[in-house]
């Protein structure tokens, strides 16, 4: 398959880390596999130096592994590495990088030295998960910054189809709290296609490539299988490959929270803590916490033992919801395609906003309250803004009633910034200031 380099954001951020470290410092960036790491290091290599090398520890030679084992001899270092890679390097014009550093810990330990000699700058990718699980009996260097990537979000999409214009005049109009008006239904197609394809850089590319949604599933089915097969490795028993597999039928039952003994039975409160853990660094899963007291400081009342689980990218779970079945089954593609999704899988959504929210670069809280005997009222996301909150009511449909949200709001009144209700029409302002937003705009809160 021919392969294409996709503008990404996490661009800017590393060249403001180079610009402002001035190799003080290497950059660890962090991420699920699959959704380019490697691909825009490279690049960002190629444009900002005169000079790089790159040492893909997947497939490096046991020479090159053993060449960190010893660092009394940095010349000879580096002379091995210019002469095994055949790459000329530039003191302060050259940069080393670290392809899935978790295989080489000797490697990521040599961090401390290399920074301290200071000739070259360092970059490192891995895996949160499998860097946590190869950092036994090594002194984790300090001397590391870190950047979380994500897939690609709704903005990067639409700049690998060509558009650059579209996000930047919804911002205008939202900005502005003024609705689209005719322009409103081109835009929510466009982001249905977002949520089809998604946002993983392979799937994108077939896309492109072949215009068939058919051949962007099986992209995104061999992603799936890869994830899964990793948490295989962590967790032999498949417990946590379970849990993984598991979430979209979690969240189509619409439940206050995740309840892990109805996939894997009952776990021991260590056993079921340590397995979030994972499921949370490995990046391919955000977790949204209950927060028990709904104010600014979330973080701190957070309950690590109430959460939900999304997907971190839509894309990947459209295909897990239909996982068992063919391409033709998944009646997602097609319902979405002529914006006839049903009532029952308007969760989708709800892990859309996951999505978006998170690429904005928000923390993920839910809040649940008393509502009488048997029942609770559920806001799905709370944002912090300054010294106020944002309440958040996701609804694929029947966007009139909002119970949960109107209870919120004469609850937390005086605690409460603005209040939105994303839906799949157009912006507008409701009664007492209630802004109704389209999905397309989420990112933009």
């Amino acid at each position: 398959m021919e392969k294409k380099v996709f503008r990404r954001k996490i661009y800017n951020q590393i060249l403001k880390w180079k610009q402002e470290s001035n190799g003080s410092t290497a950059l660890m960036i962090q991420g699920a596999r699959r959704i380019g790491k490697s691909t825009i290091v490279e690049e960002f290599a190629k444009k900002e130096y005169s000079s790089y090398i790159i040492i893909d520890f997947n497939k490096a030679s046991t020479t090159v592994k053993s060449l960190f084992d010893d660092l009394m001899d940095m010349d000879f270092l580096f002379l091995q590495l210019q002469t095994i890679y055949h790459v000329i390097l530039e003191k302060r014009k050259s940069v080393i990088i670290f392809d899935e550093v978790q295989k080489c810990p000797n490697a990521r330990q040599a961090i401390k030295y290399l920074v301290q000699d200071g000739r070259y700058d360092y970059i490192e990718t891995g895996s949160l998960i499998s860097i946590k699980q190869n950092t036994k009996g090594i002194t984790i260097p300090s001397e590391e910054e870190h950047i979380d990537m994500y897939p690609m979000d709704y903005e990067e999409f639409r700049w690998a189809l060509g558009d650059t214009v579209s996000v930047p005049l919804i911002k205008t109009f939202y900005d502005k709290r003024m609705p689209l008006g005719a322009a409103h239904r081109n835009m929510q197609k466009d982001l249905r296609l977002y949520m089809l394809v998604g946002g993983m850089p392979q799937a994108v590319n077939e896309y492109i490539l072949t215009n068939n949604l058919a051949k962007v599933d099986a992209v995104k089915r061999r992603i799936i299988k890869l994830y899964s097969d990793d948490f295989l490795k962590i967790d032999a028993s498949g417990k946590l490959s379970k849990l993984f597999m598991a979430i979209p039928a979690q969240l189509s039952k619409n439940i206050s929270r995740y309840y892990t003994h109805s996939v894997i039975g009952e776990l021991e409160n260590n056993t079921a803590a340590e397995m979030l853990i994972n499921l949370e660094d490995s990046k391919t899963v955000l977790v949204s916490y209950h927060a028990d007291d709904p104010n600014v400081g979330m973080s701190l009342v957070k309950d690590i033992s109430r959460y939900k689980l999304f997907i971190a990218d839509t894309g990947l779970f459209v295909t897990m919801v239909f996982w068992d079945k063919d391409f033709t089954e998944n009646i997602i593609y097609q319902k979405l395609l002529v914006d006839k999704l049903e009532v029952n899988l308007g969760y989708i959504y709800e892990n859309l906003v996951a999505q978006m929210l998170t690429a904005a670069g928000n923390k993920l809280f839910y809040y649940t309250f008393k509502k009488d005997e048997k029942h609770l009222y559920e806001i799905d996301f709370l944002l912090s803004r300054g010294n106020k909150i944002c309440p958040i009511e996701v609804k694929s449909s029947g966007y009139k009633t909002h119970t949960s949200l109107d209870a919120f709001r004469t609850k937390y009144s005086a605690r409460i910034k603005n209040s939105y209700l994303i839906y799949t029409k157009d912006l507008q302002i409701g009664d007492n200031e209630l802004v109704y937003l389209p999905f397309y705009m989420t990112n933009m809160i």
